[in-house]
């Protein structure tokens, strides 16, 4: 059961959370930053996001066939996160573009996660959420890229924020489940 996975790796999810979280507090502190520190620091997140997805991934490849989704997660986390560490002096366009192209690719694998365990378990709605959020985050960096990063920092600061809290609403939830499921059996 892919719901199964999750619960058991929820610690993973929280960590996620607890990271964009982070991120989103640190620009909103420092609002000012350059860009080619905002650049190292977006990448460094997206790597320690990517690790954590792909440490769930593979602890539950053996027991479950959909395992995959969140190999490309943690994959598109690290290939940002290499993009972004291979080229930190890029114009501010191309970190929106990765940025927005980032968010919709999470997004949508974390909208087909929550559809996934609409049976398996409660609160999938809070990864539809967090996947729907990123999707229309993207979606708008796509849209106004002529804003720049700098000129978004709040904006992206915020989203971080969010999705991370919504994160960790999930990964609670998910550990609830299987608390659940525990009791079920024992």
């Amino acid at each position: 059961m892919f719901g199964n996975l999750l619960s058991r790796y929820w610690g993973m999810t929280f960590l996620r959370g607890a990271i964009w979280m982070l991120f989103g507090i640190l620009i909103f502190m420092q609002p000012g930053l350059s860009l080619v520190t905002f650049t190292y620091l977006f990448g460094m997140f997206a790597l320690v996001d990517g690790i954590a997805s792909l440490v769930t991934a593979f602890g539950g490849r053996e027991e479950n066939d959909n395992w995959w989704i969140l190999l490309l997660l943690g994959l598109a986390g690290i290939g940002v996160a290499v993009l972004t560490f291979t080229y930190p002096a890029v114009t501010a366009l191309a970190v929106l573009f990765w940025i927005a192209g980032w968010a919709i690719t999470v997004g949508v694998l974390e909208i087909a996660v929550g559809i996934w365990l609409r049976k398996e378990i409660e609160g999938e709605f809070w990864l539809i959420l967090a996947g729907l959020a990123s999707v229309a985050f993207g979606v708008f960096l796509f849209a106004r890229p002529a804003a720049g990063v700098l000129s978004v920092m709040w904006l992206i600061a915020a989203y971080a924020f969010l999705f991370g809290l919504i994160l960790m609403i999930f990964a609670v939830r998910a550990r609830r489940f299987t608390d659940h499921l525990v009791r079920i059996r024992g």
